[in-house]
């Protein structure tokens, strides 16, 4: 790996854990002034003080520094061997190490010792972009614990879908930190279900989908999760969710899996984009 891509690898490790995405604090500026509940305003209001205090003294938005994801998009002309994989995994455990984040990995069984590594790293291919994006995703297990799948039956209605979206995010309740972003995978396999439901995070919340079915969908279901009045923190309002978003695979004529996995507020992600040349 060369060292310009390294040194944006290591911003972007950082920048993910202490910076709140700008389209999440956009919509939760938003969110705090449509809000009714003064509990509810309140833990907006305190949100957006810990993404200012967290981004000016460069400290993590949550003490869960989370499992570092990355996501690695092949775009048009891009060529990596699996050494700059193993690369990025080993640039991502030291910035983590060199920036003193918790470190929260351990073995499944044995629960120790405590670590920053192996970094999970997911390899998609993306032929809207040249060359190679990263994008660093770290994902806290106070959300990602209520991640769940369905593999509902061929001729399930949308509505079915939805009550299986609504039920898992009431489900979810305060333990995972409201606002929430809700990513939904719908297609593919199991396995696919689950990765588009995390992958659907990395998009911007304030844009639409291209497909305008989809679009309404996701407005229909914020509409109904927001109704359930969780509010923020678990406080009670009408700001339940920030955001939904949906991706959708091809699947078997005999099977429609579905994925939902929530993100907290803390939506952290960091991208960027390199070309061929500087891998």
């Amino acid at each position: 790996m060369k060292e310009k891509v390294r040194k944006k690898l290591e911003t972007a490790v950082q920048k993910a854990n202490i910076s709140l995405r700008e389209d999440v604090f956009s919509l939760i500026k938003s969110a705090y002034r449509r809000e009714k509940s003064p509990r509810g305003k309140k833990a907006l209001g305190w949100i957006m003080e810990n993404a200012f205090v967290a981004k000016k003294r460069k400290l993590p938005l949550c003490q869960d520094t989370g499992l570092p994801i990355v996501v690695v998009e092949l775009g048009r002309g891009a060529v990596v061997e699996a050494g700059f994989i193993q690369e990025v995994k080993r640039v991502v455990e030291i910035a983590y190490g060199e920036n003193f984040f918790r470190p929260s990995l351990v073995d499944p069984l044995k629960r120790r010792p405590a670590s920053y590594g192996p970094v999970l790293v997911h390899i998609e291919l993306n032929l809207e972009i040249r060359g190679v994006k990263l994008t660093v995703l770290p994902k806290g297990f106070g959300s990602e614990n209520k991640t769940r799948l369905k593999m509902f039956n061929p001729t399930a209605s949308k509505e079915a879908i939805e009550e299986f979206v609504i039920e898992s995010v009431q489900r979810a309740g305060p333990e995972a930190c409201p606002p929430f972003v809700v990513g939904i995978g719908i297609g593919g396999t199991s396995e696919r279900a689950l990765f588009l439901a995390k992958y659907a995070l990395l998009d911007d919340l304030r844009k639409n989908a291209a497909n305008k079915t989809i679009t309404a969908w996701q407005r229909k279901i914020l509409k109904k999760i927001n109704a359930l009045n969780i509010g923020p923190m678990g406080l009670g309002g009408k700001t339940s969710a920030l955001a939904v978003k949906i991706k959708t695979a091809s699947t078997h004529i005999a099977g429609l899996p579905v994925g939902v996995n929530i993100s907290c507020w803390a939506l952290r992600s960091s991208s960027f984009t390199v070309s061929g040349r500087e891998i």
